[in-house]
């Protein structure tokens, strides 16, 4: 993959937003790698490794002392367009569980390209029509999704008989970032119901003066991203180290 070039403002924001959910006192340096001892971070699960990339810099966290000297050793002789690809990142970092590289994904409002084509409605996110959508959905979707967890309104998209076929929304994250986070049934994959609701999710978070965040893993939803005005930025990876 090749490495993003920076949107200055959007790139100041996810910077600031990264460090503060590292829980430990940690900044972006002009380049390179900086790695902290930070055993509550929020940048990955409890005991592993942590490491945001954005443009030509990144932040890591590591849960004690022998972790993170063996990471820095690791990453001493890693240029950092390896850990951009997930094949070439398993090979820098030995590991017995990785989670990502995972695309971090901003956009501004000028950047904005709003979606229509669907009626969408707003559903509270405990709604039995969001749970028999994430049925139709595999475990690791709906995970990944977590339609659930959201803090925002639901926008759904419904079919011509009336099930909701695809879901979006947010959850408020720290900095005033709103998270994206949407769900399509897999019948309706490549209608173009996903960019409509996340269309409409953008737009409520613009709305309440947020910075939109997209982060994906898969293609299909990393091109919506982009259809919106998405501009990537960078990746975030979670390992636990072999």
């Amino acid at each position: 993959m090749i490495r993003p070039m920076p949107s200055s403002q959007l790139l100041a924001d996810a910077r600031a937003l990264w460090s503060e959910i590292a829980a430990a006192s940690v900044a972006f340096p002009d380049q390179g790698i900086s790695i902290v001892i930070s055993p509550l971070s929020r940048m990955c699960p409890p005991g592993w490794v942590g490491l945001v990339l954005l443009s030509d810099s990144g932040i890591g966290t590591a849960p004690d002392q022998a972790t993170a000297d063996r990471l820095r050793a690791l990453l001493a002789d890693c240029p950092m367009e390896r850990l951009y690809d997930s094949s070439e990142a398993v090979k820098a970092l030995p590991s017995t569980a990785m989670l990502g590289p995972t695309t971090l994904a901003y956009l501004a409002p000028a950047s904005f390209r709003p979606s229509s084509g669907h009626v969408v409605e707003q559903l509270p996110v405990d709604h039995p029509d969001l749970r028999a959508l994430e049925k139709l959905c595999s475990p690791e979707e709906r995970g990944e999704a977590g339609i659930d967890e959201l803090t925002s309104p639901v926008f759904a998209v419904r079919d011509s008989v009336g099930d909701v076929i695809a879901a979006a929304g947010y959850v408020a994250w720290p900095r005033n970032t709103a998270h994206l986070a949407v769900l399509t049934a897999p019948r309706a994959r490549g209608r173009g119901v996903a960019k409509v609701t996340a269309s409409s999710a953008v737009a409520h978070a613009f709305a309440a003066r947020m910075v939109p965040q997209w982060r994906a893993r898969v293609p299909a939803s990393q091109r919506v991203a982009r259809t919106l005005g998405f501009t990537d930025l960078g990746v975030q990876v979670s390992l636990k180290l072999a």
